[in-house]
């Protein structure tokens, strides 16, 4: 059993578990080579032993890995592990269209049509390669989450050169083509019936044939026309209802012959909904075969020049008439060999639905009246021929019951003994059974069935009980039938994707298509921007079920916290600086002046109000004192050598210069910070108390 952890070809690494299909199932792995994560499709182990499962299973990978288109899942690998048969394809992240259809109930006209525009061109890629896809429906459709369409699953595809008739058929029965559902020959216009099929379900939410069982359904692609979409939904427009209408014809040559054919129309029922171009051909007849038949005007055409020429005399008959005539009665051959083949065909299948039906009425007859007290056959055929006893056989209104049906003598079988596997029984409902309950079931309604197990992810059932059977409830199986229980391993377990940083409606957005329910907490944030995720609870990466409960924290942005601007006037430079950073502020520019009411190192005014509530991380400017302005008193020297006018022996006029000098005003030059020496503050030893 595939179990988390372990290692394919010691490359792919198992993450969980996606989905379940017919004959494989479907991983999210880590290819650790290439270090990306990848879808991983592993054949299931009761299959691996089968060649011709085997077969089937590498020719997939064989028919679309050489397909690259937008609209397909890639393939990357192919490879065989100790017995485990796989395909590596490209992971697509989102949801299968089957499952968005159960979540909307019904689409969009413009949704649905983009939706089935995408599903036909990669169809039309896939067909370009002669490649079928043969099993379109919804549950292969896979919606990213960035929209795109992508077509997965070419399971039951095949090369259309191959001309290989199916023997069953292959595919949901609800989105079969009549000729599948026939196990006819299929192509390409197969896929454009189930297309049909999808597109009308998109927009009506049901699907246009549905039954009791799958051979009811199939018998309704083949005989019964679908309620046109536009009666369920009259806003339906008339080009699409008759798109869906020429879509699913019975017949594939009145179908569109080419998906490009029907993407031409689609686009053109986005432009133009009302109107009517879409043409549905009556008598059209398209063949397979390479060979074209000779029609009767034709036939006609050549008898006539044949006896013209006979009749000319001059008229030579050439090689090239006479290969005309041979090619003429080979086809004719041809033509009545065909058609005496198929009146011996049906000749048979008459006979054998003749006998059939009389061993039904034959089976009935015995469930009713033979039992252990019952006539014997013998009796019951007389009773039911001429009744030779002699004894009048009541009318209905006489004896109260059904009347018997008379059949004549020489129309009744005789008896013959029926095997055990021919004995036809309804199958009993054992889903919400636990195992053991479902086996005793199974014994007392079916005592020859035999009994197989597979495990899957069940949302409805818890683990251990059976969430699904095959045959399902009613149905007509033989004694011996093999029936498929599938056991609930409770709901399927998936990593919570991380949406950190998404906002918050995309993330929203991104988790309900995962199929989570999801709630939203406002919380502040410094790092991350207003309406963006901050985390979720439970954190990413944790396995969870569909349906649980995710909480987003979303971010308010910064928290702005306000505080009171505190006063700093007449305190000390360095203590103002220690009261901004306490309340979380920060220190702003500083000055400094000369003041005679303030102390040097005093702070002398601040530039906002104390008291004033301001956010947290305001700048605070304030101007610091550098104590009293210093004045200087001139000197004055002047006159010192005053006049000496006296007589002198020189006879000069010794008049003194006025040797005072100018005295020079100096201003000292404040410092950037004022030395504090307040034995006050803590910082010099003192108190720090104002």
């Amino acid at each position: 059993m595939i179990k988390t952890g372990m290692y394919i070809s010691d490359r792919y690494e198992i993450i969980d578990k996606v989905g379940s299909g017919g004959m494989a199932d479907v991983y999210k792995a880590l290819c650790h080579r290439l270090n990306r994560y990848v879808a991983i499709k592993i054949l299931k182990p009761e299959y691996s032993t089968d060649a011709s499962f085997v077969q089937k299973f590498r020719a997939e990978a064989q028919s679309v890995a050489g397909l690259s288109h937008p609209n397909i899942v890639s393939v990357y690998d192919v490879g065989e592990d100790d017995g485990l048969y796989y395909i590596v394809m490209e992971l697509v992240e989102g949801i299968t269209l089957k499952r968005f259809i159960e979540k909307r109930k019904k689409l969009d006209v413009k949704e649905a049509v983009g939706i089935a525009i995408q599903i036909a061109m990669g169809m039309e890629a896939a067909h370009t390669h002669h490649i079928i896809h043969r099993d379109i429906k919804p549950q292969n459709i896979i919606i990213s989450r960035e929209g795109k369409v992508k077509v997965a699953d070419f399971g039951i595809a095949k090369a259309a050169t191959s001309n290989t008739i199916s023997q069953n058929a292959i595919g949901s029965v609800h989105y079969l083509s009549p000729e599948q559902a026939r196990g006819g020959y299929s192509d390409e216009r197969s896929d454009i019936y189930s297309l049909g099929v999808t597109l009308y379900e998109m927009l009506s939410g049901q699907v246009p044939f549905a039954g009791d069982n799958s051979v009811s359904v199939a018998l309704l692609h083949i005989q019964s026309e679908a309620v046109p979409v536009r009666e369920l939904n009259p806003e339906i427009p008339l080009s699409v209802d008759k798109i869906i209408q020429k879509c699913m014809q019975k017949k594939p040559e009145r179908r569109y012959q080419t998906a490009g054919e029907l993407i031409v129309d689609l686009k053109r029922s986005v432009l133009n909904p009302e109107g009517d171009y879409v043409n549905i051909p009556t008598n059209a007849i398209v063949t397979s075969s390479p060979t074209r038949s000779i029609t009767e005007e034709e036939l006609d055409t050549i008898k006539k020049n044949s006896k013209s020429a006979a009749k000319g005399p001059e008229r030579q008959v050439t090689y090239s008439d006479r290969k005309t005539k041979r090619k003429v009665k080979r086809e004719k051959e041809e033509l009545d060999t065909m058609d005496s083949g198929l009146e011996k065909v049906l000749t048979i299948v008459s006979v054998l639905a003749a006998i059939a039906l009389l061993v039904f009425i034959f089976w009935i007859a015995k469930k009713i009246f033979f039992t252990e007290d019952g006539p014997s056959p013998s009796e019951l055929i007389n009773n039911l021929t001429n009744n030779t006893t002699g004894t009048p056989t009541p009318t209905p209104e006489e004896s109260g019951t059904t009347p018997i049906i008379k059949i004549p003598a020489t129309e009744v079988p005789s008896p013959t003994p029926t095997s055990a596997d021919q004995v036809l029984l309804n199958m009993p409902n054992v889903v919400g059974y636990k195992v053991e309950e479902a086996e005793k079931v199974l014994k007392v309604a079916l005592p020859e069935c035999q009994i197989k197990y597979e495990e899957d992810y069940s949302d409805e059932y818890e683990a251990g009980l059976i969430s699904a059977q095959y045959p399902t409830k009613d149905a007509t199986v033989i004694a011996n039938t093999v029936v498929s229980l599938t056991l609930s391993c409770g709901p399927s377990m998936k990593a919570l994707e991380n949406v950190y940083g998404y906002d918050a409606k995309s993330a929203t957005k991104m988790l309900e298509l995962l199929g989570y329910q999801v709630g939203t907490v406002e919380d502040y944030s410094d790092s991350v921007s207003a309406g963006d995720v901050i985390y979720t609870e439970p954190e990413a990466g944790t396995q969870l079920p569909k349906d649980s409960m995710v909480i987003l924290h979303v971010s308010l942005g910064r928290l702005i916290k306000e505080v009171e601007c505190p006063s700093l006037v007449g305190v000390k430079q360095n203590r103002a600086e220690k009261m901004l950073t306490n309340v979380n502020l920060e220190v702003g520019d500083i000055e400094y002046e000369y003041s005679d009411a303030f102390d040097k190192g005093i702070v002398i005014s601040q530039e906002i109000e104390d008291g004033t509530m301001i956010e947290e991380g305001t700048s605070v400017d304030f101007v610091v004192s550098l104590g009293p302005e210093p004045v200087v008193t001139p000197e004055d020297n002047g006159n010192n050598g005053g006049g000496n006018d006296g007589g002198d022996d020189n006879g000069g006029d010794n008049d003194g210069g006025d040797n005072g000098g100018d005295v020079i005003e100096t201003t000292p030059e404040p410092t950037a910070e004022p030395v504090d020496n307040d034995p006050e503050d803590p910082e010099n030893g003192g108190s720090d108390e104002e």
